[in-house]
């Protein structure tokens, strides 16, 4: 019977949900046997934004990358940020760089990050990331984390960035399709004649006949008031920017 209450709270144990932590928790990847729905991992998702065809945890992507993707420690669209493990984040995170904003700010698209009402494994679009190193070699950074709304306050370690052979991939897919103006076509100008028309002769016979009529004051013509010029919608990357400042 000891054996049976013993075997029910070890299998209790593994069943009962984790709990979420405050910042220290932010990223956490879990294992192997943990990736199931509706858990989405980073690493697939980074791989499907940036083309990167790295498989592994995220933790060896750095290496991984060495001889076969150009690295750097400077951002770039459409770049794989590789972050080292740190705390809860046992296997490392990579994210996607969707926008350059200055040389300390970034926008991510990431998975696995915050949890979001409560759930993990969620998808998170232009989240701003800022460079906190003090060489801004981009070697520790802090990141969005949802459940706080603003900036976690943990400083994560970063081997640097791959980049993709797809240059711009998050450029062409934040891109919004212009339609193409063409110039309309002119009529063909009608032929010159040398002499006068008639109508041109009638004219100044007329002219000739009958004395002049004053001419008319032109009507007063009501003011137009100028209508403030249209605002273009803003597109995703400007909404996002709006929520940071």
């Amino acid at each position: 019977m000891k054996d049976l209450v013993a075997s029910i709270a070890i299998a209790g144990a593994f069943l009962a949900p984790a709990p979420l932590l405050a910042d220290a928790s932010v990223g956490f990847e879990a294992g192997p046997r943990a990736e199931l729905p509706p858990y989405l991992q980073c690493v697939p998702y980074a791989r499907q934004l940036t083309g990167v065809q790295i498989y592994g945890d995220a933790h060896t992507w750095w290496e991984q990358a060495a001889g076969r993707y150009e690295r750097g420690n400077r951002p770039r669209v459409g770049a794989v940020m590789a972050f080292v493990p740190h705390r809860n984040m046992a296997l490392g995170h990579v994210a996607a760089v969707s926008r350059v904003i200055d040389s300390r700010t970034v926008l991510l698209d990431h998975a696995n990050w915050s949890p979001i009402d409560g759930r993990r494994g969620q998808i998170e679009r232009d989240v701003k990331a800022i460079d906190v190193s003090p060489g801004n070699d981009w070697s520790r950074v802090r990141v969005w984390y949802d459940p706080i709304g603003g900036l976690g306050t943990t400083e994560w370690p970063v081997h640097g960035f791959i980049y993709s052979r797809q240059a711009g991939l998050a450029q062409t897919r934040l891109a919004v399709a212009q339609p193409v103006s063409r110039p309309a076509s002119r009529p063909a100008p009608s032929p010159v004649s040398s002499s006068p028309s008639r109508t041109f002769v009638n004219a100044f016979a007329d002219l000739e006949r009958a004395p002049a009529a004053k001419p008319r004051k032109p009507a007063p013509q009501p003011r137009r008031v100028a209508s403030a010029p249209a605002q273009p919608p803003r597109d995703r990357i400007e909404a996002a920017l709006a929520r940071y400042d």
